[in-house]
């Protein structure tokens, strides 16, 4: 789980406009964090049944917002994956 300060670090790297803390951009910013702590966890503890599925409910969620970036913009698309090294 995110702190407040490292939820409002990855939300001012990603956001649009000064405000902006909802955009597809800063949800998925902050699924990849959480997957990414997520997988650490599950390397060190492969039997938690329970945190994987929430694992993979993150990375179901992630790809949803991502088609649905790919459709309303493919430049903004590009750049959060080029940020974030994912596909």
């Amino acid at each position: 789980m995110l702190k407040t300060e490292e939820k409002t670090k990855i939300i001012k790297k990603h956001n649009i406009h000064e405000t902006d803390t909802g955009s597809p951009e800063v949800q998925i910013g902050l699924l990849s964090e959480e997957i990414n702590r997520l997988v650490l966890h599950l390397k060190k503890h492969p039997k938690d049944f329970h945190s994987k599925r929430g694992l993979i409910k993150m990375v179901v969620k992630r790809k949803k917002l991502l088609a649905y970036l790919k459709k309303e913009s493919a430049k903004r698309y590009s750049e959060i994956c080029k940020k974030l090294g994912v596909k």
